[in-house]
Formats: C-alpha cells, structure tokens, sequence
C-alpha cells in the first residue's frame, strides 16, 4: 500500500472560488477575521525564532486574494498563474504543509542571525508517536551556502504509520528543531493537533 493509498484529497483553491477586487474589498474585513481565527490553532513557535503556520485550502485562498489585492490584478491568466503558485502549498493526501518564519526583531542581527541557521532545512521533523519520525521536506532554492530566506516552505509527508499514530491522540507528538546552533522542540497538542488532524483527513 503506498502512504496515500485510500486517502481523500485537500480541495485546491479553484478560480471560481475568487473574488473579484471590488467584492473582495468589501468583504474583506470579515474573511481576514475568520482568517486569523483559523491561523490562532494552526501556529506553533518552536523555540523563539522559529514559528510555523500550517497551510490549508483556507489560508491560501487567503493568500490568492491578498496577493492580487496588492498587485491590483485581474486579468484571469495572471489570476490563474497565482492560484497554481499558491496551490502547490495546499498539502496532498497524507501530508501537513506549513509556512516556516524565521523571525529576527533586530534589524542590524538579521543577516548574521540567519547565516548561523543555514542548514536548518536538514534539522526539522516530527516525532510522531512511539519513534516515528517524518522529516520535514523544504521547497528548493530558498537556503544556499551562505544565505537563507527568512521564509521557508516545508513538507511532511505522513506513511500510513505516521498517520495512524498522529490521528491516535494517546500518541504524543513533537516538532523538533535539531541545528547545532538551534534546538528547540514544541509539543502539537488541543486544537493545534484538532485542526492538523483534519488535514490528514481531508475530504
């Protein structure tokens, strides 16, 4: 059985769920208020510089619509080239996707600070469980030898053992940053592992 086998997929972002600028504008107020509700139980900081922001169907329609907001667009081939760029982040069947920031306050530090985590994208996983580990699988291009982006798109891809023991809530769960120069770990527990839960099975 391969790790999806029998699992539903996420709904992707389609172009018939966009808003044009002028609706979007209106209702805008209301969506980013259900927005920061939804993101309040899928953010968790490990340690104090490192925060993740798990992805669903949601919050990158959010994303889609923010994004032509800002760049006043409306012609539909432009609207449909963000909504694959966005949806690439939606998770698959038996994946958690997430945004990962690097957050550094004091301007003159950033750049310092962040060179000392190059190598972070090989230090994240999840223990999921009684030893299961899923290592976090990050979007290529965004760290290099000597320069790391602040913002980092990351991938766990579940097995079926992973994911039997994430949906099994006796079963603790940890996400474990292990870099020589950064380690931190946090527990996914109460509505955080609730509302992840749910993207492992999405329908």
């Amino acid at each position: 059985m391969t790790p999806t086998a029998g699992l539903a997929e996420m709904k992707k972002v389609t172009l018939d769920e966009i808003m044009g600028l002028e609706r979007y504008e209106q209702a805008r107020d209301a969506c980013r208020q259900r927005i920061i509700g939804l993101k309040k139980h899928r953010r968790v900081s490990v340690g104090d510089q490192v925060t993740f922001v798990f992805e669903n169907h949601d919050t990158m329609w959010f994303q889609i619509q923010e994004m032509l907001r800002a760049e006043r667009l409306s012609d539909l081939d432009r609207v449909r080239e963000e909504i694959e760029v966005y949806n690439a982040l939606v998770p698959d069947p038996g994946e958690l996707s997430a945004t990962m920031l690097i957050e550094i306050t004091e301007e003159t530090q950033i750049r310092e600070r962040l060179v000392r985590l190059i190598g972070i994208d090989q230090a994240v996983t999840m223990n999921v469980g009684n030893g299961v580990l899923v290592r976090a699988e990050f979007e290529e291009g965004r760290s290099k030898e000597d320069k790391l982006s602040a913002v980092q798109y990351v991938r766990f891809r579940f097995n079926d053992a992973a994911r039997r023991a994430f949906l099994d809530r006796s079963q603790p769960v940890r996400l474990i940053i292990d870099h020589p120069n950064y380690r931190h770990q946090a527990v996914l527990d109460g509505p955080l592992r609730d509302s992840l839960a749910q993207d492992l099975e999405a329908a």
